[in-house]
C-alpha cells in the first residue's frame, strides 16, 4: 500500500464525507491521484463501507446492543471460520471477532429490547452444535464509539491556586 493510500486512508476515517477535491488540496497532490487510490482502496475492500456513527441515546427510537463471549468447538478443516460466518449472516450481528484468551469469538449484536437479545442467544446462538457456552453482557451506556466522544464533557472548572 502506497504512502498516499494510507494518508487517504486515515483522512477519510475521520470524515467519511471529504470529497476528493478536498483531499488533493489537503495532501498537496492531484485530483486524479486521489481518486485513483481511492477507486483502488475499494476495488480492493480495503474501504468495504462508508458508515455513519449514530449515537442512538439522542433518538427515539433507541437500541439495546449486547457483547456476547462465545466459547466454540472449531470444526475440523475449517477452524474457526465456518461457526463465524454461519453467526454473523443473522442480520442482527453487527460484528464478530475471533478472540484470543478465555473465549473464542465476541459477537455484537443490536436489539429493539432485551427480550429481542435474548430471544437471539437461546433460539439461534447457543442452538448451535459448536457452542459450547455463551456470556451475554448489555452495554448500559456509550462513552466513545470509533474514535468518536458521545458525551458533550464539561471543562475544568477549578480555579487556579498560586502560592
Amino acid at each position: 500500500m502506497s504512502e498516499l493510500q494510507l494518508k487517504v486512508l486515515e483522512l477519510l476515517k475521520e470524515d467519511a464525507r471529504r470529497d476528493a477535491e478536498l483531499i488533493a488540496t489537503m495532501l498537496g497532490v492531484s485530483l486524479e491521484e486521489v481518486k485513483s487510490a481511492i477507486a483502488e482502496l475499494e476495488n480492493n475492500h480495503v474501504i468495504v463501507k462508508y458508515a455513519t456513527v449514530v449515537n442512538w441515546s439522542k433518538v427515539d427510537d433507541e437500541k439495546v446492543t449486547a457483547l456476547i463471549e462465545v466459547q466454540i468447538t472449531p470444526e475440523r478443516g475449517r477452524g474457526f471460520e465456518g461457526i463465524a460466518e454461519r453467526i454473523y449472516l443473522y442480520p442482527e450481528v453487527k460484528s464478530v471477532y475471533l478472540m484470543s484468551g478465555a473465549y473464542d469469538l465476541l459477537v455484537e449484536i443490536e436489539g429493539k429490547n432485551l427480550k429481542e437479545v435474548a430471544s437471539f442467544v437461546s433460539n439461534k446462538l447457543s442452538p448451535i452444535d459448536a457452542v459450547l457456552s455463551t456470556k451475554t453482557f448489555f452495554i448500559l451506556k456509550k462513552y466513545k464509539q470509533d474514535g468518536i466522544i458521545f458525551e458533550e464533557h464539561e471543562g475544568d472548572h477549578r480555579l487556579m491556586v498560586s502560592p
